[in-house]
């Protein structure tokens, strides 16, 4: 399903128009994003929690020389899906 399908998905099911619909998954998807970039945490109840990591500066290897380089640290996104999620996943 693609952002449009879901639009229309979420409109037909909540009985409002496609742009309101489209208003609604819109602030969801900045509101996400805005608390992921803060470093917050934001958890949907039966969907999961999206949040950051903070990932440490590590020695890897270049694969194609075999070279060893150093990976900076980065903030990295997350997601751990809720039971509800990974049970319907798993049919």
């Amino acid at each position: 399903m693609n952002k449009q399908e879901l639009i229309k998905h979420v409109a037909a099911d909540a009985e409002v128009s496609t742009k309101q619909a489209e208003a609604v998954i819109n602030s969801l998807t900045t509101t996400i994003l805005d608390t992921v970039r803060a470093g917050g945490e934001l958890q949907i109840t039966d969907l999961g929690k999206f949040g950051s990591v903070e990932r440490a500066a590590k020695t890897g290897r270049n694969p194609a020389t075999g070279e060893t380089i150093q990976i900076p640290a980065k903030r990295a996104a997350k997601f751990s899906p809720a039971k509800r999620l990974k049970d319907a996943a798993a049919g």
